[in-house]
């Protein structure tokens, strides 16, 4: 089984709600393919004439897929946007920049591949069940484009050391980075500290740029170095070790509930991975905090959440990014449990890109911040259905 096999297998669509029809913020309905959101954001940027950070997008989209999805700009600009990659319309004006609760929800419609015909059976089976029986709500890979080898930035920023934090952005090659910066940070751990040299050498445009200049002028300053990252780039890091820490208290709770030799691998790790049917309801019901200063978790859920921070040599109390000047760590809660909605599966077809195996096209719509690819990881799971290589790709 795979899925992504080319851009046009996974695609996503953003229901929106605009607030409002007039006022200085312009509204842009972005059609991208191939390319992360970050990347339109900056080419958006350029053409306007804006910095980054004035071009708002309330959500981010896989860059391995075609999607479509919104963003707001305080500017009167252009009314169509083309660049490689991407095309942005103007679809209408409002009071106010968008933001993540502006998001409704996602529709997808994925194709997998090179299933056998009773994979492609068991697999629809499985994926009808999942509308009404639900699955873990466990944060995805795609979050966690910045684990590396070595941990999370995240966590270093949350352990307040700065060095760390700088020789993690700019030494060590993350999940999501492209190969021009991976080849760059094998230079900076070869030659750590030839700031002028490293300089000439870093990719453009890019905000490592920034941050070795500085380290240039002020070799030791890692604390104000750290705050030169780009903020959207921060909030990302920590976003990231936040939502690992949570699956973990998320899995310790579905595990001492509903025992199961089922997993997902999520990022190189084991997920537990209950049926539904073993799941208790009122564990199904849990809205777990998102690991934060403030997070209160009491019974089963605090046992698990003093566990895993025990296991991460952290408590509750070191999660406030203290050594930021403006980023700081989500608030909210997320349920334990989800389903995917308006489920609709095509019969299986002949795969024109694998000979003699069959397809499957696949549409349903989900809650903004849940993940299309873990409803068919889990479907597989429930399935038995093998994926390539023991990943779906």
């Amino acid at each position: 089984m795979r899925i992504k096999h080319i851009p046009e297998d996974f695609q996503v669509e953003e229901l929106i709600h605009l607030p409002g029809d007039r006022g200085a913020y312009a509204y842009y309905r972005v059609e991208k393919r191939d390319i992360s959101t970050l990347e339109v954001r900056d080419v958006l940027a350029a053409r306007l004439k804006l910095t980054p950070s004035m071009v708002v997008f309330p959500a981010l989209k896989d860059a391995g897929a075609v999607a479509v999805q919104y963003a707001s700009v305080r500017k009167r600009g252009a009314e169509q946007i083309k660049d490689k990659g991407f095309i942005a319309q103007r679809v209408g004006w409002g009071p106010r920049a968008l933001q993540p609760k502006d998001v409704l929800g996602n529709r997808f419609t994925i194709v997998v591949r090179d299933l056998s015909e009773q994979d492609a059976a068991r697999l629809t089976d499985a994926l009808r069940r999942l509308e009404t029986e639900g699955l873990p709500n466990y944060f995805d890979e795609q979050r966690f484009g910045s684990l590396t080898a070595k941990g999370f930035i995240g966590k270093a920023i949350l352990m307040r050391d700065a060095e760390q934090v700088i020789r993690f952005y700019l030494e060590e090659p993350m999940l999501g980075d492209p190969a021009d910066v991976r080849e760059f940070k094998a230079l900076v751990k070869s030659h750590w500290g030839q700031w002028g040299f490293l300089l000439h050498q870093a990719p453009r445009p890019s905000n490592l740029r920034s941050v070795i200049t500085y380290l240039k002028d002020h070799p030791h300053d890692y604390g104000k170095a750290v705050n030169l990252i780009q903020d959207r780039l921060l909030s990302i890091y920590l976003a990231a070790y936040q939502s690992w820490v949570w699956n973990h208290i998320a899995a310790r709770c579905l595990e001492h509930a509903a025992p199961t030799s089922l997993t997902l691998d999520i990022a190189g790790t084991a997920f537990p991975l209950p049926t539904a049917t073993a799941v208790p309801d009122d564990v199904k019901k849990l809205e777990i905090d998102l690991p934060r200063l403030t997070a209160r978790y009491e019974g089963a859920i605090g046992e698990a959440a003093e566990a895993v921070f025990a296991a991460e040599g952290l408590t509750v109390h070191d999660f406030k990014a203290r050594i930021l000047e403006r980023v700081y760590l989500a608030k909210g809660e997320r349920g334990v449990w989800f389903a995917p909605a308006d489920v609709v599966i095509a019969l299986p077809s002949a795969d024109e890109h694998f000979p003699g195996r069959q397809a499957i096209m696949v549409n349903f719509t989900l809650s903004s911040g849940s993940y299309a690819t873990l409803v068919v990881k889990a479907a597989a799971a429930y399935s038995g259905v093998p994926a390539v290589d023991g990943k779906m790709r």
